[in-house]
């Protein structure tokens, strides 16, 4: 049955920067920029209109003395019908977001217990910048909600301009995580029904250079700015404390104001619009200079690309002897911004975003709003905002002499000015309110909820595992075979410990291979199994197949495409036919001949393949349905039956069980399997890397946690 388009709930989800709903610090560090300003306004937006029930904006919890208790807060109301979600994940202090990646499952894993705690599921999950994708990915495969992602900043074309400075690959891997960024993307472009844009030059230009390309499946809805806080002058901001605050800094304030407003980053460019502005004896005749770059107190205790803009913007004004013609304040509050502008428009000034490149461009349209004319850089969002208001000049941010041009030009004749004025007010009416955004949004989001089908759970007639609480899920190769004596001290553990702890296995093979190796090794049968990577769920006592995993993973699944997709690839052979299922595509791969697994799943991108490419024991490859896995289908298993994850002790050896491991589950790579396919785990919490082998590894790591003590309570 299509869901109704009334009562709509709606999560965002923003997991890094600093996010509140009131005085957000733009500008801290490079994590505090417009995406969280537009996440909350977005938020706030969604909750007024009469069709949307609950809007939560789901981001990272942070405890840390360095920053506001605010951020602590697990909820932090918006409006009647939106509020911020503080979720755990990880480090609870304030990290940057190339930090955080190896927390991200834990995230999902707590966002998806908030989620199944709620009266009704989402109807949308929306995910923002790459982070935000990979947990929206997770928790959409989970729950079968479509995602719509906004990307605000893209890996590729953050890499490209790297590269360009003079940055090493090396030094960006380090210091940005860049490939598992891009991966992330990649994913995420296969999983979302919806990506929305700001401008058609991230379609055509930003998205374009990505493996899994589809912008048909793309939507340009540009963001909107609140025309209450962003309207042209009344006529007394020259008595603001920011007006007198500039006033201490130059030698005419009444002169017209160039203004630029951004954070401290090498890729907004100040450094060369003061050197333009320097270099031009007619501009410093007709206007002052604002730079408005953040927030500091001692350029010493900042981040090292934020003291070398600052430090630059000094020494050029040091070096063209500017003083008195250039204010840089070293604070502003956030309600301030709309008087810089407003200031800047009553003096018949213009406002400057000389950036390398603007993805969009919000306070382009802010600046607008007030009145103010702009000139921008030529590469981006600023192309649709001239485009559509017709109130600026576009150039070449690199070209000293044409940002000085177009300053003096949209300066020097009134009527110009005049024009660019009254246009930019219009055209923001138009394309760029809040009213104007939310309407094209739910247009986007409508067809997306009226197509999807809530999952409908099995029911049993009698509940398995009624009275457990914690499980122990193990693979079966190399975790519980190759040591016949510790399997048989693990089978009496687990017996004595039965009524509270159930016992479950995760392993690639088929139903029919796991049921003769248990009968073979005699290991007590178990209460849940895994099968086939993930893509088969039985539950005891008659494992009975979960008939509604099996329809949620073929979402996408195309596994007659795959074969002539990969057939003259080298190193790559069909394993036998009893080693395939209708979800599972498997090979054996030789590595020294075949291509890397990541241009393997490159090229199944570039022929639009939704899928999960797993590499393990160095031999196997396998393709299965995006929604499938060992991780989701423990998750899945773990809602069907009612056990928290953080009451699971998972065992695996592979790289097939990674994403079982991650997260809040306890985990124990056994000392037989310390291999390179699991070597990234080693630094994280929560998985134990026992030294001894085979099942005498899985007892250790239940020693290691007191699993049976601390996860059900000891009833023995």
């Amino acid at each position: 049955m299509k869901a109704l388009f009334n009562n709509l709930y709606i999560i965002l989800i923003s997991p890094h920067g600093l996010i509140r709903g009131n005085d957000l610090e733009l500008g801290r560090d490079a994590d505090t920029g417009g995406q969280t300003k537009y996440v909350v306004e977005l938020a706030r937006a969604l909750g007024e209109r009469p069709e949307v029930g609950r809007v939560d904006l789901m981001t990272r919890r942070v405890v840390d003395a360095h920053v506001s208790s605010d951020y602590a807060e697990p909820v932090e109301k918006l409006s009647k019908k939106a509020r911020i979600v503080r979720i755990e994940c990880g480090e609870p202090g304030y990290l940057p977001k190339e930090q955080l990646w190896d927390t991200l499952e834990s995230f999902s894993d707590n966002a998806l217990a908030y989620i199944h705690e709620q009266q009704q599921m989402p109807h949308i999950i929306h995910s923002h910048y790459a982070d935000g994708g990979y947990i929206g990915t997770r928790l959409s495969s989970l729950l079968g909600v479509p995602l719509v992602h906004t990307g605000h900043s893209l890996g590729r074309s953050k890499r490209k301009r790297l590269l360009a400075s003079g940055t090493t690959r090396e030094e960006i891997e380090t210091t940005y995580n860049m490939s598992r960024r891009i991966d992330a993307e990649e994913r995420i472009l296969g999983v979302a029904s919806r990506v929305v844009v700001s401008t058609n030059q991230e379609i055509e230009e930003q998205y374009a250079v990505y493996d899994f390309y589809q912008p048909e499946q793309m939507r340009v809805v540009p963001p909107g700015t609140d025309l209450d806080k962003f309207h042209p002058p009344v006529g007394d901001e020259h008595e603001s404390d920011m007006a007198k605050e500039l006033a201490r800094f130059l030698v005419e304030p009444e002169k017209p104001i160039i203004l630029a407003l951004s954070r401290p980053d090498p890729r907004k460019n100040i450094t060369s619009l003061v050197e333009a502005y320097g270099q031009s004896p007619e501009l410093q005749k007709m206007a002052n200079l604002v730079v408005v770059a953040g927030n500091r107190d001692d350029i010493r205790d900042m981040d090292a690309g934020a003291q070398e803009v600052l430090t630059s913007i000094l020494l050029a004004v040091d070096q063209y002897d500017l003083y008195g013609k250039v204010a840089c304040p070293k604070h502003h509050r956030s309600e301030e911004v709309p008087e810089l502008f407003r200031m800047a428009a009553l003096s018949k000034g213009v406002f400057v975003n000389p950036a390398l490149t603007e993805p969009f461009g919000l306070t382009l349209i802010e600046a607008a709003a007030c009145g103010l004319p702009i000139v921008a850089t030529e590469d981006g969002g600023p192309i649709d905002i001239i485009g559509n208001c017709k109130n600026g000049l576009l150039v070449d941010p690199l070209d000293g002499e044409a940002i000085a041009a177009a300053l003096i030009k949209v300066m020097k004749k009134g009527k110009r000015w005049r024009t660019f004025a009254d246009n930019g007010i219009k055209g923001v009416r138009r394309h760029y309110s809040w009213q104007a955004h939310v309407e094209k949004y739910l247009d986007v989001i409508r067809p997306l909820i009226e197509q999807t089908e809530p999952i409908r759970r099995m029911t049993f007639n009698r509940k398995p595992l009624l009275y457990n609480d914690a499980a122990i899920i193990t693979d079966l190769d190399q975790n519980l075979l190759g040591d016949p004596d510790s399997l048989a001290r693990f089978t009496t553990m687990m017996q004595k410990h039965r009524k509270r702890v159930s016992f479950g296995i995760a392993t690639g093979r088929s139903l029919e291979s796991a049921l003769s190796v248990i009968r073979k090794y005699r290991i007590q049968p178990p209460d849940v199994l895994i099968a086939s990577l993930g893509t088969e769920i039985y539950y005891a006592p008659n494992l009975t197949r979960d008939s509604v995993w099996r329809r949620h993973i073929n979402h996408r699944w195309h596994r007659a495409d795959l074969p002539p997709i990969l057939e003259d690839l080298p190193g790559l052979e069909m394993q036998p036919k009893n080693c395939q299922t209708p979800y599972k595509l498997s090979y054996y791969i030789d590595p020294d001949i075949a291509p890397c697994i990541q241009d393997i799943n490159k090229l199944l991108l570039q022929h639009e393949q939704s899928v999960s490419v797993i590499f393990s024991h160095g031999q196997f490859l396998d393709i299965i349905p995006y929604r499938a896995s060992k991780g989701y289908a423990l998750r899945w298993v773990a809602e069907q039956l009612d056990i928290p994850l953080e009451n699971m002790l998972v065992a695996g050896g592979s790289g097939a069980d990674e994403d079982m491991m991650r997260g809040n589950t306890r985990a124990v790579v056994v000392g037989n399997r310390h291999e390179e396919e699991l070597s990234e785990l080693a630094d994280i919490e929560h998985i134990y890397f026992a030294e001894h082998s085979y099942a005498a590894g899985i007892m250790e790591a239940i020693e290691h946690y007191d699993f049976f003590a601390t996860a059900a309570g000891d009833q023995a």
